[in-house]
């Protein structure tokens, strides 16, 4: 909405003029991925390529407006705005972690309003660096103490979240390129004119608010359980020493590397589809992995060359070249111009360093803040390019402009609004309805006995708001198993199958759900469906537990009802069959006595 309704106020500002407006390369990469997300559908997972193809045209708009609009003359409202937006982000979080209080549901403390405390550190410690620069060019009293305080408050909050690459990255531009650029731009920057009272008092109140802050103890018994430090200094150092290769949450992110690597060595070319890798990767786990680890690679950069192929080489390659020589350009310059630019350049490259670098360890690019001050940092970055005249027609050239042209825009961006209300409103029900009915199906399966008769309004209501939200959106891979898991355990295992068939029709690798589904065939009585989702999980995973588990349950109804001893036996040995010692007793358990005999023996 926010770019979109940006987009309509230009053109409408714009609807009487014919001279030329700008373009620039850093709109052009982005569309290059809307192309291939589009070419994708046809090939790929076309909801998620669709869904992809959408994220890179708003991101190649966001940049596109950037270019057109940021003069120099506004730059420092974009600073200020990008640091308020830390700082009472900041703010929400700080409450949460010393009161433990939150007005709604979120993921591990403090999250702020990003629901996850990663995504919150993410978008900040890019922040950081518009707020040093406003210090940086203050030149009265009330404002230096007033934006010293928030810097030192930003960082702070940082150590609260306790997000090692966000903490890393803050660290490198505190003690590295903010100093470095402090130096290179002091002769337009007011700082290195600022009387020694004045540089005394920007260091005693940041480092007071750092400190004095920072040693002030939670108040929220989560985080206080987790024995990570109490007070947020404490949090942050302890955190930055927990790096290292036994670290559970680092090696779950190496074993999805390692997996990403193998899906673009298996698809150097194509890729997997835009947005296709929670679909595909499956297919690449390594034998004994769990069977499912998450939803994205949590690095955008091995994730976008598995999705795009050749299309993600070219983004990343030519997105790096650019940075590069802006970066040397920025540096070498001289001129009234360019010494002007520098100072902002060298913050918009700083942000984008802090950016590129926990994009190593997370999705930020897909995330809404992080995602928009990515795309406004390279416009902001672009016009700055064409005030300079730098890279000639090579990296900006004019782009033709007509009242015609204006006009066309408006009616677009009004049809684009018009879907957008559209499809935000069925995302926004699908979402009400499919988690109404996961918290109402957890009630009822805590209960002593969800089968009671007096509950079947409840079990109705579960099922017609599963079905409404899945008629929405059938794609919603997240949320709807949580449903099907739920009714399974009160008994139902007949409406719990169509649910997880309704999920596996999106996602046909996911090992857990195909044995999930097996087991309601097998309890239904279908038992050459539930062979089949077996022979799917065991191409997939054989040696997860799941999958040996299911063949023990299935074993157990051919050797009974079923009276197939043999094929019993085959999928007891199938399930033994490279099983720790461990694993091989918690199985026999479950074996009946005369196969466990033939079994041991």
């Amino acid at each position: 909405f926010g770019a979109l309704g940006a987009a309509l106020l230009l053109f409408l500002q714009l609807r009487g003029r014919d001279q030329p407006l700008r373009w620039h390369l850093a709109v052009g990469l982005p569309l290059l991925l809307v192309a291939y997300s589009l070419g994708s559908m046809a090939w790929s997972h076309a909801y998620l390529a669709g869904a992809e193809a959408v994220r890179w045209f708003l991101f190649a708009l966001v940049a596109w407006l950037a270019l057109n609009v940021f003069s120099r003359e506004r730059l420092p409202l974009l600073a200020a705005c990008v640091h308020a937006g830390a700082v009472l982000a900041c703010a929400w979080a700080a409450w949460q972690f010393w009161t433990g209080l939150s007005p709604f549901p979120q993921g591990a403390p403090p999250a702020s309003t990003f629901i996850n405390r990663n995504f919150f550190a993410e978008f900040v410690v890019t922040a950081l660096p518009f707020g040093v620069l406003l210090l940086a060019r203050a030149r009265h009293a009330g404002a230096i103490a007033l934006l010293a305080a928030s810097v030192g408050f930003v960082m702070v909050a940082l150590h609260m979240a306790g997000t090692r690459s966000a903490l890393m990255a803050m660290w490198l531009q505190v003690l590295v390129v903010l100093p470095v650029i402090a130096w290179r731009c002091r002769a337009q920057l007011a700082w290195s004119g600022w009387p020694r009272r004045l540089q005394v008092l920007a260091a005693a109140v940041l480092a007071g608010t750092f400190i004095g802050l920072g040693l002030v103890p939670t108040g929220d018994p989560r985080i206080a359980a987790e024995r990570k430090g109490d007070a947020p200094l404490l949090r942050g150092f302890q955190r930055t020493q927990s790096i290292g290769l036994g670290d559970a949450s680092l090696n779950i992110r190496f074993a999805m590397w390692r997996d990403t690597l193998r899906a673009i060595r298996a698809n150097p070319v194509a890729g997997l589809g835009a947005g296709a890798w929670e679909n595909a990767i499956p297919l690449y786990q390594a034998e004994g992995e769990p069977v499912e680890t998450d939803y994205y690679a949590h690095n955008e950069v091995l994730q976008l060359l598995a999705e795009y192929g050749v299309a993600g080489w070219v983004f990343l390659l030519l997105l790096l070249a650019w940075l590069l020589h802006a970066a040397w350009r920025s540096w070498r310059d001289a001129g009234d111009d360019a010494d002007a630019e520098r100072p902002w350049r060298a913050t918009i490259l700083c942000s984008l360093l802090a950016l590129l670098l926990v994009s190593n360890a997370g999705f930020p690019w897909r995330l809404a803040a992080t995602g928009a001050l990515f795309a406004l940092c390279l416009g902001a970055l672009a016009a700055s390019d064409a005030r300079l005249g730098s890279g000639g027609r090579l990296l900006g050239r004019p782009l033709r402009w007509s009242p015609g042209i204006a006009r066309a825009g408006l009616a677009a961006g009004v049809a684009c609004l018009l879907l957008v209300a559209f499809v935000t409103h069925r995302a926004a029900e699908s979402e009400r309805k499919l988690v109404g009915a996961a918290r109402l199906a957890m009630s009822l399966s805590a209960t002593d006995d969800p089968g009671d008769p007096r509950l079947r309004r409840a079990r109705d209501e579960v099922l017609q708001l599963a079905r409404e939200g899945i008629a929405l959106n059938p794609h919603y891979r997240k949320i709807t198993p949580v449903i099907a898991d739920e009714l399974a355990r009160g008994g139902d295992w007949e409406n719990a199958t169509w649910i997880w068939e309704s999920v596996l029709a999106s996602r046909p690798y996911v090992v857990a759900i195909l044995c999930n589904a097996a087991r309601g065939r097998a309890v239904a009585g279908d038992i050459d469906q539930a062979m089949a989702y077996l022979a799917r999980a065991r191409r997939l995973q054989p040696r997860a537990w799941a999958v040996r588990s299911l063949q023990v349950t299935l074993g157990q109804v051919h050797a009974g009802s079923l009276g197939q001893p043999e094929r019993a036996m085959e999928l007891f040995q199938g399930a033994l069959e490279g099983a720790t010692a461990q694993e091989r007793e918690t199985l026999l358990r479950h074996v009946p006595e005369p196969f466990r005999a033939r079994l041991a023996a």
